[in-house]
């Protein structure tokens, strides 16, 4: 069944950025789909503008001028990993503009909850590795082992440090838990010391939400274009 054509807008995963969908947007196209992939302030070619002042609101923030600027309506918001908390922030800033939310292997806050809250394992290292950089800044996690080598230089040669205020602000929803539409996408290629099982628990087993598995790593836009294109086609249709 065709689904009707939708806006897709991405807030993309940590360290990322719009480029790193460069494979999901002829399929996104071929389904009938728009595919608007923004890159945060600091990352991906905003690079330049990168300081210790940026944090998750001017993500939301960066995410709410693109809804803005490009005029986009009937949105189907598309959280990958710490895109997340962002999706979280931009639909509850924008709730007349977005008419579902997609969380694919991403994080899934409530009000007052920041990244390291979900991620308590990951806080420590993660603050000492900035630390020990430019003191602002988290260097990239490495890509899942299942990308192939051509996908792997093509990502390493792009990714960037990440602020870490990204990772301590708590997101606050002046409307509480979003009313929308919900799903999430659990990718389960799982690697050691898995971050979203706690999502995919939570989303299985509340109300109001739908649950996908997708047999694949937790960068599906790169490892598995097609398989993505089709879950994203059938979540809408």
């Amino acid at each position: 069944m065709a689904a009707r054509e939708k806006t897709f807008l991405l807030c993309h995963g940590a360290w990322s950025g719009g480029w790193a969908w460069k494979k999901m947007h002829p399929l996104m196209a071929g389904a009938g789909h728009r595919l608007v992939t923004p890159t945060y302030t600091g990352l991906g070619e905003r690079a330049h503008l990168a300081s210790p002042a940026i944090d998750l609101d001017m993500h939301i923030e960066d995410v709410l001028n693109v809804i803005r600027f490009e005029d986009l309506s009937d949105i189907v918001l598309l959280g990958h990993s710490y895109g997340g908390m962002v999706a979280t922030g931009v639909a509850d800033r924008a709730r007349e503009r977005v008419t579902q939310l997609i969380y694919l292997d991403a994080f899934v806050p409530r009000d007052g909850q920041s990244l390291f809250d979900l991620n308590e394992a990951g806080r420590e290292p993660m603050r000492k590795a900035a630390a020990s950089g430019d003191g602002y800044r988290i260097p990239p996690n490495p890509p899942p082992p299942d990308t192939p080598p051509a996908d792997l230089d093509w990502l390493n040669a792009r990714r960037v440090a990440m602020p870490v205020k990204c990772f301590e602000t708590k997101l606050r929803l002046a409307h509480g838990e979003p009313a929308i539409p919900r799903s999430y996408v659990y990718c389960t290629r799982i690697p050691p010391g898995d971050v979203f099982g706690q999502f995919a628990a939570r989303t299985k087993n509340e109300e109001g939400w739908r649950y996908v598995e997708l047999d694949a790593s937790h960068a599906p836009n790169v490892t598995a274009p097609e398989a993505l294109t089709k879950v994203l086609n059938e979540i809408v249709a």
